[in-house]
């Protein structure tokens, strides 16, 4: 009696040891890729009177050169959803190469039904102005930015789609534009110092 006992007791034992090491199988989904949109396409450098096109609703702030911008290049994302990633911009798709823009880059984001709900300056500008609004500024005043330098995450909505418009300008000199590209990585999170004060 006492054997089967001690058979049962060292069974059970290892049958509790066994339920231990198993481990259930992932249900976890793959994290999504990074995506990589172009903005907008390399222009080169051209001076500022050769440029035809204004941005008449903008005003520069500016005691050197045009106070109305011209227009470098401009482009647009395909609807996207930010769902927690990290926007940033880039001069490649890898998002290995950083962006260079003479003057700024005029960034507006738009709603489902094309409407501008956000917008923002990238670049080396004065204030920028659309009616009595200013611009909020994103980044350093520069010319020339790093991979992943410049964080929109705080400029897209979360969870609402959205498409992003960029208008490179320019007001004195020369105007010029590199590829730039708006990239997500998923899971990244949103900046600290988010726009809206959140």
């Amino acid at each position: 009696m006492r054997h089967s006992r001690t058979l049962t007791l060292s069974a059970a034992a290892l049958s509790l040891l066994a339920c231990a090491k198993q481990v259930p199988p992932s249900t976890a989904a793959a994290p999504p890729e990074p995506r990589s949109d172009q903005l907008l396409t390399a222009t080169p450098e051209r001076e500022t009177a050769r440029l035809e096109q204004r941005r008449e609703d903008v005003e520069v702030d500016t005691r050197e050169g045009e106070r109305t911008p011209r227009v470098v290049a401009t482009g647009e994302t395909p609807q996207l959803l930010l769902d927690g990633a990290k926007a940033t911009l880039c001069g490649d798709a890898a998002c290995k190469q950083g962006f260079a823009v003479d003057n700024f880059l005029l960034l507006e984001v738009l709603d489902t039904k094309g409407k501008v709900s956000r917008r923002a300056a990238v670049g080396f500008a004065d204030s920028v102005f659309i009616g009595n609004e200013q611009v909020d500024n994103v980044g350093r005043r520069a010319f020339s930015f790093e991979a992943n330098e410049v964080d929109l995450s705080g400029l897209l909505p979360e969870s609402e789609p959205f498409r992003l418009r960029a208008t490179a300008l320019d007001y004195w000199g020369v105007g010029r534009v590199t590829n730039v590209f708006l990239r997500l990585e998923p899971g990244a999170g949103r900046a600290e110092d988010d726009l809206r004060g959140h």
